[in-house]
């Protein structure tokens, strides 16, 4: 585990990462990462002198159980309210199923394993809402119906990009492979939009963090094409 700027922890869970925010009101976790795995994040926690009772908020990015894996775990742990998008929300209950085709993908869902559904307290309807202070909820679909991505009103802005963008080595983005993403146009669309805002930080769900103006990354992402 790292801290990415003051107070925003980058917890590696195999080859994903679970993000802690501390808050004045408590923990905020974005994503809970691989099932079967939610003991590190207590591990974790315990690391910078809290306990998964600290935990107020799990801000989901999107469905897969790569980042929902931990999730039903901690929620009853800790009573964290959880926050997704509607359009992820019935993935995440278990009250849908995804149909996955590409053998690749379904290979690693088999050894991955499936999340535990859990209930979702609340949905997001509305861009731009706020789920807490200092935290904005960016629609941003493509990788998912309902991917969210998170801006963070901290250090001069801190991007939780989930899966609409990988980090890559030297500072710069790419793309998540693209077997995993529904709509590779509206995941591009997404990615352009967050080009257009203003953020110093970036953090993934796969792949290192940018640090120090990360929207230019964002910016040659968009402008050298796909």
């Amino acid at each position: 585990m790292r801290e990415v700027v003051d107070g925003v922890f980058e917890l590696g869970i195999g080859y994903v990462h679970v993000h802690l925010v501390v808050t004045d009101d408590g923990v905020v976790l974005v994503d809970t990462g691989l099932p079967g795995k939610s003991a590190r994040i207590g591990r974790a926690l315990h690391d910078i002198r809290r306990t998964i009772g600290d935990v107020t908020t799990v801000l989901l990015t999107h469905h897969h159980p790569d980042h929902t894996g931990g999730l039903a775990e901690v929620r009853r742990r800790s009573g964290a309210r959880v926050v997704a998008h509607r359009d992820d929300v019935p993935y995440v209950t278990g009250e849908a199923q995804v149909v996955t085709r590409h053998p690749v993908v379904r290979l690693v869902g088999l050894i991955m394993g499936r999340a535990e559904p859990a209930p979702v307290d609340e949905v997001v309807t509305v861009d731009g809402f706020s789920p807490l202070p200092g935290f904005t909820a960016l629609h941003t679909p493509g990788h998912t119906p309902g991917h969210l991505s998170y801006l963070l009103d901290r250090s001069g802005g801190v991007l939780f990009a989930g899966d609409a963008a990988a980090g890559k080595r030297g500072g710069r983005i790419g793309s998540t492979p693209k077997m995993v993403s529904v709509d590779l146009d509206a995941q591009h669309r997404s990615v352009e939009r967050l080009a257009g805002l203003d953020f110093d930080h970036a953090v993934f769900g796969h792949g290192p963090a940018v640090t120090g103006r990360a929207v230019d990354a964002f910016r040659t992402y968009v402008s050298a094409g796909r």
